[in-house]
């Protein structure tokens, strides 16, 4: 036994089946541990996929080939569908339209600027209103009065965008989030051919739009073609504008801003129920996602994925700390243990 880990008893549970009559699922993998004062109270299961250099399956924990609602780790994906569509978007504005915002001010002015260049106003945006997902910039946005708008809401930049899109292919825009619209088929079309195989499960995104199931492993690839696609493609064109502008994918205090920052050539995006996806300059990738959608456990078990593969900087000791709290002190924390 190490001496710097509280014993624990971690316990196999058997797969159990949905009650809605779904597949049973396959069980996953303890990817971290709740310790507090020492003692570990709880774990938080998942699954892992590592790939090496050369794009083959390095390390796997849990099921990483079964389909998952990737969420807005999507969004690459659907970015290169809307400059499909015609649209020129660059710099700011396509990192906005890949990213899942914070909200803060910088993420709601360049939103309505987006919308305003298109004609088209917030009222168009067809995501949920929402509070900004930064802590700050919520408490700000609150003490001046605000309240949910949809231009707060994370992923408007990625619907203005493909509002615009559809104001520059002529496309409706009223019904651009549903599966039918050419739009979504032309989503579709992309997660498709970046996969190399049909897609065999889909449903509907926290904001509305359709989402597709994506294995782990598959998700990882899609991240590693967009990091060593040719440049001047445009899934290239895509990651170098999320790399250039990272504070646009997610905020200034957001843990895949920090790695987009310290590791260079990485591609890094979270999504909702705790999946993270990552792509690095020499070919390695990583997708993961904690079972239970916790997200205090990202920034841990990224650290440790990073690390493993080969990553050494010291942002992974400011992403990987998560502490827990008793009163007023620290008596815990979150922590990887693979």
């Amino acid at each position: 036994m190490s001496a710097d880990r509280p014993a624990h008893a971690p316990g196999t549970p058997s797969a159990t089946g949905s009650a809605d009559g779904a597949a049973p699922r396959a069980e996953q993998a303890v990817l971290a541990e709740i310790v507090r004062s020492g003692f570990v109270e709880g774990q938080h299961r998942g699954s892992l996929v590592l790939l090496a250099p050369d794009g083959s399956v390095e390390l796997a924990l849990g099921e990483v080939t079964a389909p998952i609602f990737p969420r807005s780790t999507t969004k690459p994906m659907q970015a290169v569908a809307v400059l499909r569509a015609g649209v020129e978007l660059v710099g700011e504005r396509l990192a906005l339209a890949a990213g899942s915002h914070s909200g803060e001010d910088f993420h709601r002015d360049l939103v309505r600027q987006l919308l305003a260049e298109h004609e088209l106003t917030p009222d168009d945006l067809a995501c949920p209103p929402d509070l900004p997902l930064d802590q700050v910039a919520r408490e700000a946005h609150l003490a001046a009065g605000g309240g949910r708008e949809r231009v707060a809401m994370n992923c408007s930049g990625k619907h203005a965008a493909m509002l615009a899109a559809c104001r520059r292919a002529g496309w409706p825009t009223e019904s651009y989030l549903a599966p039918e619209h050419p739009l979504q088929v032309q989503v579709r079309n992309v997660v498709e051919e970046v996969l190399g195989e049909p897609v065999t499960v889909t449903g509907t995104d926290g904001c509305g739009a359709p989402v597709m199931g994506i294995g782990l492993t598959d998700l990882a690839r899609v991240f590693r073609h967009f990091v060593l696609a040719a440049p001047g493609t445009l899934e290239r064109r895509v990651a170098d504008a999320m790399r250039a502008h990272p504070e646009y994918v997610a905020g200034t205090r957001r843990a895949d801003t920090w790695v987009m920052q310290a590791v260079p050539g990485a591609l890094v995006k979270s999504g909702a129920e705790a999946v993270q996806a990552v792509g690095l300059a020499d070919g390695r990738a990583l997708a993961f996602k904690i079972d239970d959608g916790a997200a205090r456990a990202l920034g841990p078990v990224l650290a440790r994925a990073l690390s493993r593969a080969g990553v050494q900087d010291d942002v992974l000791s400011r992403i990987g700390h998560e502490p827990l709290m008793g009163g007023d002190q620290e008596v815990g924390s979150i922590r990887a243990v693979f």
